[in-house]
């Protein structure tokens, strides 16, 4: 896209996914910290699939992930739940049933990278059981299911198992008073909430409590009666909904000071190359200002209300789970392998909605701005940066 578009709401969903393919800022490459806070979580997984009632082994048992994303751990989450379930049939004594997984997400989502990453199937008109004992291969049918989570995917009580991780922070929209110059609400100087006005970060709670009730909305139609649903995502310590925790550290800080680099004039000359090009005023204040991450860290409460005010869903669980950090580092002491980390996680999860904002080269300036004073900020990043996620297990109000 151009370097002078804005983009809209409506645009949004069209838009938005993790940065595809299998580059040094994609996804696929920048998604082992989701790895290793999901499997620090899986024994809380595995209690909610301890819930799901099992039906006869006649019935296909459908499993959903929502906001797969296209790297290679919505695959390892699927293959955990699938052998957890199979495990329960086996300790009944029986067959276990075929499996369906469907892999969900927005439209824009890189699909194709995250087929190619499909262990093939096993069942070539074998058995089940032979199927199941085949290395390297799935045992379940797959499909990919593009659309949003926040609105109905799935005909009416077909499935049994809803998982969602990393994926419900993400807004369906930015707050438009957010973005509007005349609103109290409008979010100027910054490209996200965390520090920003009380005004501002409500209508972005405002915001998050809405998609999450077409979320359940939508689950409670979809959920079979004896199913379950797992869920995490970013989440809070803090009350104080302008602390955003470590979404804040990340989009708040060495990526929103890359933005004001962006903007600042010309003052005089420079004597370093990073110093000329941080003093070229690249982009307009609004056309910062018109840039907002759609992203919303909620508090245990701001989740629990909105869960209460739907009545669909008891709740099993819902916590606050400590994640730990973002960034992957074969090298902590090496400052610039963290500054790269940091950018390149950056990069991972929003460079999509950058590019489409800025345009290719100015987005290519940007992250390099961030990497830079993330470089300078290396021990510190590594100490303080620190994910909590909210985690929810649910099961259908009787």
């Amino acid at each position: 896209m151009g370097d002078n578009v804005v983009v809209s709401n409506m645009e949004l969903e069209r838009l938005l996914s993790m940065k595809g393919g299998k580059g040094e800022a994609s996804y696929a490459n920048n998604s082992q910290a989701q790895a290793i806070h999901a499997k620090s979580m899986l024994h809380l997984l595995k209690e909610t699939l301890d819930g799901v009632e099992l039906e006869a082994p006649e019935i296909p048992f459908v499993v959903v992930d929502l906001g797969c994303s296209c790297g290679s751990n919505t695959i390892n989450v699927m293959d955990v739940i699938i052998k957890h379930i199979i495990k329960r049939y086996e300790a009944l004594g029986l067959n276990p049933p075929e499996f369906s997984a469907f892999f969900s997400d927005l439209p824009s989502n890189d699909f194709n990278t995250l087929f190619q990453l499909l262990p093939p199937l096993a069942n070539y008109g074998v058995s089940m059981e032979e199927c199941l004992a085949a290395n390297n291969h799935r045992s379940y049918f797959a499909a990919g299911v593009p659309g949003s989570f926040y609105r109905r995917l799935f005909p009416a009580r077909s499935i049994d198992v809803f998982h969602s991780a990393f994926s419900l922070h993400w807004l369906s929209q930015v707050p438009e008073s957010v973005l509007d110059r005349r609103s109290s609400a409008y979010n100027k100087g910054r490209v996200f909430i965390h520090g920003a006005s009380e005004i501002t970060a409500n209508a972005y709670k405002k915001q998050f409590q809405t998609d999450l009730a077409g979320f359940l909305s939508s689950r409670s139609v979809e959920m079979k009666r004896g199913g379950s649903m797992f869920l995490v995502c970013l989440g809070r310590t803090s009350v104080d909904p302008t602390d955003q925790g470590g979404a804040g550290l990340l989009f708040g800080t060495h990526f929103q000071d890359a933005w004001d680099d962006l903007v600042q004039e010309v003052k005089g000359p420079k004597s370093t190359v990073f110093e000329q090009r941080q003093s070229l005023g690249l982009i307009s204040n609004e056309k910062r200002d018109n840039f907002n991450i759609p992203v919303y860290a909620p508090s245990l409460q701001d989740f629990r209300e909105v869960v209460e005010a739907d009545g669909s869903f008891t709740i099993n669980k819902l916590e606050v789970f400590k994640g730990g950090s973002p960034l992957v580092v074969d090298q902590p002491d090496d400052a610039s392998e963290v500054g790269r980390a940091l950018a390149n996680s950056c990069r991972s999860v929003s460079g999509v909605l950058v590019d489409a904002h800025i345009g290719d080269k100015l987005s290519e300036e940007l992250f390099l701005r961030v990497e830079h004073r993330a470089t300078s900020h290396g021990k510190e990043l590594l100490e303080k940066l620190q994910f909590f996620h909210i985690v929810a297990s649910l099961s259908l109000a009787l």
